[in-house]
């Protein structure tokens, strides 16, 4: 089918109490991975490209390999911009084909922040196109201390304001999760979230969620969570498939068969994000 917006799909969700997996694809074998486990698992899915992405890919193929994918499938299928940094950024992908954008604009001023939101909903709107904007910041792993993730989250009362300054359609939230974790040790803020939610009344999204814990996915989709971005487990699935498929013909010299493994790894990866974030069923 015709790629969808990611209203759709949200909305769809926090009525009916569970998240759509976002996840990030660098390269065919990602973009496949994704479209087939959605098929195979009969959920809706979000396929995002980042800057790194779209600098390494292209933006024009990317957005050539998701539609096309997309189209030969049954099941709802988003392409959305992942921490557009600029207004410009998201213009270039709505012009493209993108059903769902992001601007991030969480390490400016508040104010410098919701201005560009504002301006952004304001010509995403125009065609029908949902926005997404981050309040708060998700750290990197690495380069921060547990009291700096706590001092980065985002306040509740200043996301109401936020969500109705800038008419945006679904809000990241900082609320524990690191970007970049290699492990599943970041705890949830669930108090925090479901204030957010109860205030904003509109689908939260979490980020950096490949080091949240399987019980904190559960909690943060009961608080409000509607949308929950994973790269960094996708990258390690990749890797590893490669490196196992080397590691049983460390002769083989055709790149398709080393790639192959690795995609099959990741497919395998976002099924299981699919179940337990409840999408699984519900396209």
């Amino acid at each position: 089918m015709p790629l969808v917006t990611s209203e759709k799909v949200l909305k769809k969700a926090q009525a009916g109490g569970y998240a759509v997996g976002a996840f990030n694809a660098n390269n065919l074998e990602y973009v496949q991975a994704i479209v087939e486990a959605a098929e195979e698992e009969r959920a809706p899915v979000i396929l995002q490209a980042s800057q790194g992405a779209i600098k390494y890919a292209g933006l024009e193929m990317i957005v050539a390999m998701v539609r096309t994918l997309a189209e030969a499938a049954t099941v709802p299928v988003v392409l959305h911009l992942d921490h557009g940094r600029s207004f410009e950024q998201n213009v270039k992908c709505l012009r493209a084909g993108f059903t769902s954008l992001m601007y991030d604009g969480s390490k400016l001023p508040y104010d410098e922040n919701a201005a560009i939101t504002r301006k952004v909903v304001e010509m995403a709107h125009v065609v029908g196109v949902p926005v997404e904007a981050e309040l708060g910041q998700v750290p990197d792993a690495g380069k921060v201390t547990m009291e700096e993730v706590e001092a980065f989250m985002t306040d509740p009362d200043e996301a109401k304001k936020f969500v109705e300054e800038t008419g945006l359609d679904f809000l990241a939230v900082a609320v524990g999760s690191i970007h970049g974790m290699k492990s599943q040790a970041a705890e949830i803020d669930i108090d925090r979230t479901k204030k957010i939610a109860d205030l904003t009344g509109v689908p939260l999204v979490l980020h950096g969620a490949s080091g949240v814990t399987d019980e904190g996915y559960k909690a943060g989709i009961k608080a409000g969570i509607c949308k929950i971005n994973i790269a960094t487990e996708l990258n390690k699935a990749f890797t590893r498939g490669m490196h196992d498929a080397l590691a049983k013909n460390p002769n083989e010299i055709d790149p398709r068969k080393i790639a192959g493994v690795g995609r099959e790894y990741v497919k395998e990866a976002i099924k299981a994000k699919m179940r337990l974030f409840g999408c699984s069923g519900k396209a």
